[in-house]
């Protein structure tokens, strides 16, 4: 399956623009990759670009915390377009190159002590898109690090990201421009 292409820009339905323009005004700055095809149901893509820029700048989970469970939900997909819109950025926000290697080939990283909170991030993450559930120990050692309400923010950058490696994969959406498949095969 390939991407849904839009028409130029200029041809957008006026609900469509008016989507598209609050995307582009907005902290991602841009309308790419999924978010160009949730365009071709704009009420999809307002409601989801609403929920994905909470998820992704609101919540009270710090950027490293937040990257790091994008990273997880990508490798799980495998998920290119995601993985090479966020790997920079998870690095960016702190998140060793070790350790998003690691999660790019499917290894668990290696979290140092000073890293309690990656630790459990990863490790709820990884159990919840692989188990469809987590055990009373891992929810206890996620709430311990970062709340209850970390937990529900966390539980919902999960499902957003999910919901766009789904589309990214259904759609074929290509890679970022000059950026190499990180998971070929």
């Amino acid at each position: 399956m390939t991407e849904p292409r839009l028409a130029a820009p200029e041809t957008l339905t006026p609900r469509q623009r008016e989507v598209h323009d609050r995307i582009a005004s907005g902290a991602r700055g841009r309308v790419e990759g999924p978010l160009r095809v949730w365009l071709h149901s704009p009420e999809l893509a307002d409601r989801s670009q609403a929920l994905g820029a909470f998820c992704r700048y609101e919540t009270r989970l710090p950027a490293r915390l937040s990257e790091l469970a994008i990273l997880v939900t990508g490798a799980v997909w495998k998920s290119g377009f995601e993985w090479a819109v966020h790997a920079p950025i998870a690095e960016r926000a702190g998140v060793s190159p070790d350790t998003i290697e690691a999660i790019r080939t499917g290894r668990s990283p290696s979290f140092s002590a000073e890293s309690e909170d990656e630790a459990a991030v990863y490790e709820f993450s990884l159990a919840l898109h692989r188990e469809r559930r987590v055990d009373d120990k891992t929810y206890a050692r996620l709430v311990a690090v970062i709340g209850s309400e970390g937990a529900v923010e966390l539980v919902g950058i999960l499902g957003y990201y999910t919901l766009i490696s789904m589309t990214i994969n259904t759609f074929a959406v290509p890679l970022p421009e000059g950026t190499e498949d990180p998971f070929p095969g």
